[in-house]
């Protein structure tokens, strides 16, 4: 597989220096993306980095994630507005690890293989440097002409900006010129891949190498992800769409993709799958024919869910949303752990109910009209069973007389009210 091309069809590319792709072309290389590392998980703006670094591998080449440790107590000024908080090196190296378990889903850490995967932390060699060594073996090669050209530079010092630059953020496209040096010289690392906002300080490591080592070294970036609408992608109303499930559950993960708009499905399924064109040629075909069966959407969230989550993650997920949206039974309703349970009713009206009365069971009218606002009035309870419109945990209510009890709670702690097709109520049991 031509990595270059693999990127270009998918849409993947934005810069890359002149040379890169004959190298690329000419032996098996290594090359190396940065993370940061200010979260104990990534989230899925991270995830266009990490294909690419998949799709590196897979085309025969050596791929290194580079943990931002060092950096990660910096803060890297591209693309933000003011100056973050830094991490200590407990937290960072407690996030490095669980983010190399997010990395073993995707990369190939453990074989015997050439072009096995490596996981590195700047930190690890940031550390040894003093202030004065840094100064005199890396500032006095790059001009401040140089680091002033830089956009993400000239952006935090013009007029957008009121905060201005702390001499810290000044310095971070030193420190990440100095991992592509250190990598070039340790790893024989001749490329670093990032997003489009790192091209500045991917150069700056470009030009260190040329300057210090007369050697060679290129770079590549990929395009911001964005919506068709403008929006930023990956944000939702809550925040980031986490990989790890406990901070988004995977059926939260899989909702996020199968609801994304039909211009962006077709971008994004080249992306953030594996997906050959062939087959994506399909898909956009079967979309065009019948949009409205969403195929794209539903490849795009089956593929994404599985490889970030697993298989039975994914059909748990499904499963859980055809009980809004299609038929459902009290089984598979049992079925769904806590998280997902209050995922998929996120937003119903919620009652609660003191669990000791359910232990010597409450009638169901006067649970659902008395002791809680369920319905408004006794009467209006006995019309809705009577009409067949009542369902508790998913199955149809036909008996007025009937006392709901602990036995009836799903997880242990939730009753489904459902009136009609489209009217919910949870009750929690306290």
């Amino acid at each position: 597989m031509n990595f270059v091309e693999e990127l270009r069809w998918r849409g993947m590319i934005h810069d890359i220096t002149p040379g890169a792709e004959e190298q690329l072309e000419k032996e098996m290389t290594s090359a190396y993306l940065g993370i940061d590392p200010t979260a104990d998980s990534l989230h899925i703006g991270h995830l266009v980095g990490v294909m690419m670094l998949k799709h590196f591998q897979l085309s025969g080449h050596k791929p290194l994630a580079l943990i931002g440790g060092a950096t990660g107590m910096i803060g890297d000024p591209s693309g933000k507005s003011a100056e973050r908080n830094l991490l200590d090196e407990e937290t960072l190296r407690h996030n490095q690890d669980c983010i190399k378990k997010q990395l073993a889903k995707f990369l190939d850490f453990e074989s015997d293989a050439e072009n096995a995967a490596e996981l590195v932390n700047n930190y690890d060699w940031m550390k040894e440097f003093s202030f004065l060594d840094f100064i005199r073996d890396i500032g006095k090669h790059i001009t401040v002409n140089y680091m002033m050209a830089k956009d993400s530079v000239k952006k935090r010092l013009g007029e957008e900006s009121k905060m201005g630059m702390s001499f810290t953020e000044f310095s971070y496209q030193l420190v990440q010129g100095t991992d592509f040096l250190h990598l070039y010289r340790e790893k024989n690392c001749r490329l670093q891949m990032g997003g489009s906002d790192q091209w500045g300080n991917i150069v700056t490591g470009t030009e260190l190498i040329r300057r210090k080592e007369s050697g060679e070294a290129y770079a590549l970036t990929c395009p911001l992800i964005t919506k068709a609408d403008g929006g930023k992608f990956g944000k939702t109303e809550s925040g980031n769409v986490w990989l790890d499930k406990r901070l988004t559950t995977p059926y939260k993960f899989y909702q996020f993709w199968l609801n994304v708009s039909d211009d962006d499905a077709e971008k994004y399924i080249k992306i953030f799958t594996l997906l050959g064109q062939e087959e994506v040629a399909e898909l956009v075909k079967e979309q065009e024919d019948a949009p409205h069966l969403r195929p794209l959407q539903k490849r795009l969230a089956k593929e994404v869910t599985c490889m970030v989550h697993d298989e039975e993650e994914y059909n748990k997920a499904v499963e859980a949303s055809q009980i809004l949206f299609g038929k459902a039974t009290t089984d598979s309703l049992a079925k769904l752990d806590k998280e997902t349970f209050l995922a998929v009713f996120e937003g119903v009206p919620t009652f609660e109910i003191d669990r000791a009365k359910l232990e010597s069971g409450v009638p169901v009218i006067e649970l659902l009209a008395s002791e809680t606002a369920a319905f408004p009035s006794k009467g209006d309870l006995r019309r809705t069973i009577k009409g067949n419109g009542l369902s508790l945990n998913k199955a149809k209510m036909t008996d007025q007389d009937y006392v709901v009890t602990v036995s009836d709670l799903i997880n242990e702690n939730y009753l489904l009210v459902q009136k009609g097709k489209k009217n919910y109520y949870i009750i929690e049991a306290v």
